[in-house]
This record gives structure tokens, sequence and C-alpha cells, in this order.
């Protein structure tokens, strides 16, 4: 499962993984077709977690609840799931509207996370726990030990600290776009040090996109 034709020859149904690769943009301007890849992203998201947290609890026995979670949260971000997408070239398979393709959806961090979670939703039901392990294993698990001797603070903080060693006031975050249904929201958010924006992220909800947003700052400013 290295690249998005070979993960295609495992499912036993087609189907399954065409809806994981069917944004609901799509589907708003294709009805009555096929559903979104919402709920296998729902799915998708509780075994990500679930598994990622048997992956590094059974690694480091003797680490606190504190570093696990840290860890599994540098693990499973967005970016993170986002250069899995962009290895599996998921975003040229991915069923968009025009609106979403002229305005870069199959290069949006977000939406490339989403539907990395929406595969590993479909793998699971098209086959079982075992190949949604195998799945991560081989693209998500090589990265465990770097992030774990790794800096683990998550980029709110380190930009934060940062910020504050210079004498200036905390980074303020700012919602500058709020989108998409009650159940599947996506969020812009701009950090601005000193009354000046420095960057924004995206996420499915204000804590991610903030998140994302520290980390481009950290980016741009280290």
């Amino acid at each position: 499962m290295k690249d998005l034709k070979s993960l295609s020859k495992l499912f036993s149904d087609q189907k399954l993984l065409t809806q994981a690769l069917t944004h609901r943009s799509w589907v708003n301007e294709n009805p009555n077709i096929r559903g979104s890849n919402e709920r296998l992203e729902f799915l998708g998201d509780a075994i990500l977690e679930f598994l990622v947290s048997k992956e590094i609890y059974s690694r480091y026995p003797d680490k606190e609840e504190g570093f696990l979670t840290a860890l599994r949260a540098n693990l499973v971000n967005t970016q993170n799931l986002a250069e899995i997408a962009k290895n599996l070239n998921v975003g040229s398979k991915l069923y968009l509207s025009k609106g979403e393709e002229e305005g870069g959806g199959r290069d949006n961090p977000s939406l490339l996370a989403d539907t990395v979670e929406a595969l590993i939703g479909a793998v699971y039901l098209d086959k079982d726990l075992d190949h949604a392990l195998e799945f991560l294993t081989t693209h998500l698990f090589s990265q465990i030990t770097e992030k774990a001797e790794g800096n683990l603070k998550d980029p709110k903080s380190s930009l934060q600290e940062l910020i504050q060693s210079k004498g200036q006031p905390a980074p303020r975050y700012i919602v500058v776009e709020e989108s998409g249904p009650d159940h599947a929201k996506h969020f812009v958010v701009e950090v601005s040090v000193q009354n000046k924006g420095v960057a924004k992220g995206e996420g499915r909800n204000k804590s991610e996109a903030e998140q994302e947003a520290a980390s481009a700052a950290l980016n741009s400013l280290l």
C-alpha cells in the first residue's frame, strides 16, 4: 500500500474507495449519486487515534500520559496527514466541485488530511483493523522515533515562548474564515504578533487551525 494504485488493488469494494475520495462539494454538484467521505472520515479519525495511541503506548512503556499525548498530536496533525496524501498522490484522484478545484482544493492540507482519515475508515470497513494498521505502519509509524526525540511542545506553546522571549506580548489568534455545515466545519485562523498578521492555518476546529497557524509562524520566524 505504498501508493494509491496499490491501495486501490486491495479493495474488494471499489465503491468504498471512491466514496473515500469524494468531497462534499462534488456531492453538492452531483446529487443523488453517492455520499461524501465525511462519514468515513469520522470513522477513520477514531481508528487513527486508537492505533497510534496503542502503538506509542507499547513503544514507550515508561513514558507518562503527557508525553504520549504530545507525541500523538505531533503524529496525527493536519500537516503530517496531508503529507501522506501527497505521497499517495491523493489530490489528483479527488472528486471535487469545479469551485473547490479552482480554489486549490487538490493541494489543500486540511482537505487532504480529511481524505486520509476517510481512506483509513474505508480500509477498515473493506478489510479489517489489521489492514488499517498496515496502512499506518507503512505511511506514519516510521516517524515515531524522530518525533519522540524532537521537540514535543505544541506549536502554540513554542511560538508563545519565542515571542515572549523577545519581550513582546503573546500572539493573538483571529478566525478569518469559517465555512461548512455544523458537523464538518472548516476554519481559517490568522496569528498576529504585535498587531501584525504573521501566518494563517486551517483546520476542522479552531484549536487545530490555531496550531497550524502557529506552526506556519514558527517556520517563518525561525
